[in-house]
């Protein structure tokens, strides 16, 4: 799997999905407003180009770039902190709206229109960067999460009656994830690497331009685990 990643890192370009939505609604924002803003399609490779993303109050973000109440070493999303929008600007969440029971269904906060593009003219950093859709022209796709066939904590076998021990997780499909409109000229088996969710590549049966549908190739690293319930 490392081989794989290795080869793909400076191949693919780099996209923005959501694969757990929530509703990022930034207030302060004018009301209608849509701007275009500029992303590499992969900073380590500039022969991949740059592409126009499109940003306006309400986005998708995943729904594990917020929480309530944050374990130590979060640098994402929660009530008072700031964090950078990738490619785009800071934004200080103010506040959320649940169901009755706990589900979070919308995030709100602030931008400072001061930090276009990432960066802060006075200076202040932030320590977490969260990756995200424009909801108006976000495209809803299917994903397919592929894991290996067989449990690796079991062993190949079980030891009882030599039946394979395959993982009950192997395939999760994935149908209320939004990417950016981007990928309007990508065909089938054309391959991407969604930021920290892993390569994947649209399916050349399943998918049209109108209902897309992408399978995982390969998981990335990531560097932030959230603690188990």
């Amino acid at each position: 799997l490392p081989i794989f990643r290795e080869d793909l890192k400076l191949k693919r370009p780099r996209m923005m999905a959501v694969l757990d939505p929530i509703k990022l609604v930034i207030d302060n924002y004018p009301e209608g407003e849509v701007e275009y803003l500029e992303a590499d399609n992969n900073l380590e490779n500039p022969e991949l180009g740059k592409r126009q993303i499109p940003f306006c109050k309400e986005l998708y973000i995943e729904r594990d770039d917020f929480m309530i109440e944050p374990p130590k070493k979060y640098f994402r999303l929660f009530p008072g902190n700031e964090v950078r929008l990738m490619n785009a600007y800071f934004v200080t969440c103010t506040g959320y709206e649940a169901d009755d029971d706990g589900t979070i269904r919308v995030v709100h906060c602030t931008y400072d229109p001061e930090t276009k593009g990432g960066n802060a003219p006075d200076g202040r950093k932030v320590k977490g960067t969260i990756h995200w859709v424009s909801a108006p022209q976000a495209k809803k796709a299917e994903v397919r999460l592929y894991e290996n066939l067989i449990d690796e904590e079991k062993g190949v076998y079980n030891k009882e009656d030599g039946s394979l021990n395959l993982n009950p997780d192997s395939l999760q499909i994935l149908k209320e994830c939004y990417v950016e409109d981007s990928f309007n000229e990508a065909g089938p088996c054309d391959s991407f690497q969604f930021v920290r969710n892993g390569y994947f590549c649209i399916d050349s049966k399943d998918s049209t331009p109108e209902n897309l549908v992408f399978n995982r190739i390969v998981s990335l690293k990531s560097s932030f685990k959230l603690p188990k319930k």
